[in-house]
């Protein structure tokens, strides 16, 4: 395509509790440049920002698009017309758009990318960083948008999935979603290691249907484009759906966690982990949620682990001495609570051995001697055999040196699951001949 330009279109939060959503309108856009015979670069990517801001949107997901064109001015103003009539305004959208004209990504956009998962940036930030890098942005609201979109552009994958997002006809948005329960589970077993956090077994609980009235019907993640089209063909529902678009993305990856959280970086809604060792044995509240602190550079943290996640007995077992990791995100300290790290993850790195004092056992009977009073030391009752000091017991612990996620309902979709651990996705091949995008009845 001589004379063509490459142009990266990056776009956020036009969607709100009410409806819509960013991927849905990636999928309008890709399906209106596609008619007009657009050279698509890469799979869409759809990126998944620090989930720990307050004000995120439902995912806190923002899209970006790779394209290769002769009219890049042309597609400009569609594709702001399309962000207009499918961004949620009315309920509090507050879309961005940018675009940037370049193949190669400057450094400074992966950094900003790179802040934006873990910490919190503002829109005033974000505002600066467009103006100063000479980015064409629109925005409608108060401009939030402009972070994710900015961020889209510039993520660095260091491992990434695949998401294959099913889309609704529009006369079926905000009805009851029908997908046969036994079809999800079948689908994960014949699918897995190659598609993740599907269905709940624990729980029989389907894990990939949203329950929102937004566009999406269900969305399946995985590694590769054939194990999520054949994921497809497994799961069986009544509705006649509209279509399917495959997004690359950093969902499955515990990027967010990545981080080295200190001092002075923990600073409200960031998210990273931290080493230390435990200094305040767990205690539980009302509720089944659990505290303890750890204690790392001289500085005490306490963390909490809410009974949702499954992660509670594990906390209990914890004793001082313990030496953990442990990652999630700080949320902001108030009059009656210090700041505190909500746990995604536990990983125990050391145990301490867990000793008591004890009565003495008595070596004929094994049975534990009672105490004759006050420095009288201590008699079997069976035979009466004596002794004087008590013993140190070993008591042992009911947690390992391992790693501990939450349950797979409580993830996140940045959770790195199990079956993920020690595996990076770095290269999927794209090509237009790829089954990435689908309308039925096409």
């Amino acid at each position: 395509m001589t004379d063509a330009k490459i142009l990266n279109i990056g776009f956020d939060d036009t969607d709100s509790p009410k409806g819509m959503c960013t991927t849905f309108l990636a999928y309008k856009i890709v399906d209106l440049l596609k008619k007009q015979n657009t050279q698509f670069l890469d799979f869409p990517k759809l990126i998944r920002f620090n989930p720990n801001i307050p004000w995120k949107t439902r995912g806190n997901g923002a899209v970006s698009l790779k394209i290769r064109t002769k009219n890049p001015s042309k597609i400009k103003n569609q594709i702001k017309q399309i962000v207009e009539k499918y961004s949620d305004i009315k309920n509090g959208a507050n879309p961005g758009l940018v675009f940037y004209e370049n193949d190669t990504i400057p450094k400074q956009f992966t950094k900003f990318s790179k802040l934006a998962l873990w910490q919190l940036i503002n829109r005033k930030q974000a505002k600066i960083f467009a103006t100063k890098n000479n980015l064409e942005f629109f925005y409608q609201g108060n401009g939030q948008g402009l972070i994710g979109a900015i961020g889209a552009i510039g993520y660095d994958f260091k491992d990434h999935t695949l998401e294959l997002l099913s889309y609704r006809k529009n006369s079926k948005f905000g009805k009851k979603r029908k997908l046969f329960t036994q079809s999800v589970k079948i689908m994960q077993e014949k699918t897995f290691p190659y598609t993740f956090n599907s269905f709940d077994v624990k729980k029989n609980r389907i894990l990939i249907t949203p329950h929102g009235p937004d566009p999406v019907f269900y969305g399946v993640r995985g590694e590769n484009v054939d194990s999520l089209l054949h994921a497809t063909k497994i799961l069986k529902t009544d509705e006649k759906l509209a279509g399917y678009m495959i997004f690359k993305s950093n969902q499955g990856t515990g990027d967010h966690l990545k981080n080295e959280l200190n001092i002075e970086n923990m600073k409200p809604y960031a998210s990273g982990k931290i080493t230390g060792v435990i200094s305040n044995e767990a205690k539980i509240v009302k509720g089944g949620h659990v505290f303890f602190s750890i204690s790392s550079d001289g500085h005490e943290l306490w963390c909490a682990v809410y009974k949702p996640t499954g992660m509670s007995s594990v906390a209990l077992g914890l004793i001082k001495g313990d030496k953990v990791c442990v990652g999630g995100g700080i949320r902001k300290a108030s009059k009656n609570h210090p700041r505190i790290l909500n746990l995604e993850f536990i990983d125990v790195m050391y145990l301490e051995k867990n000793l008591v004092n004890s009565n003495p056992i008595c070596s004929k009977c094994n049975k534990k001697m009672k105490s004759k009073g006050k420095n009288q030391g201590y008699q079997c009752i069976k035979c009466s055999k004596k002794s004087t000091n008590k013993i140190i017991l070993e008591i042992p612990r009911n947690i390992k040196k391992q790693l501990y996620l939450p349950n797979v309902s409580a993830h996140r979709h940045l959770s790195r699951p199990l079956q993920r651990i020690g595996r990076v996705n770095k290269e999927s091949k794209f090509d237009e001949s790829i089954s990435w995008f689908h309308i039925y009845g096409n």
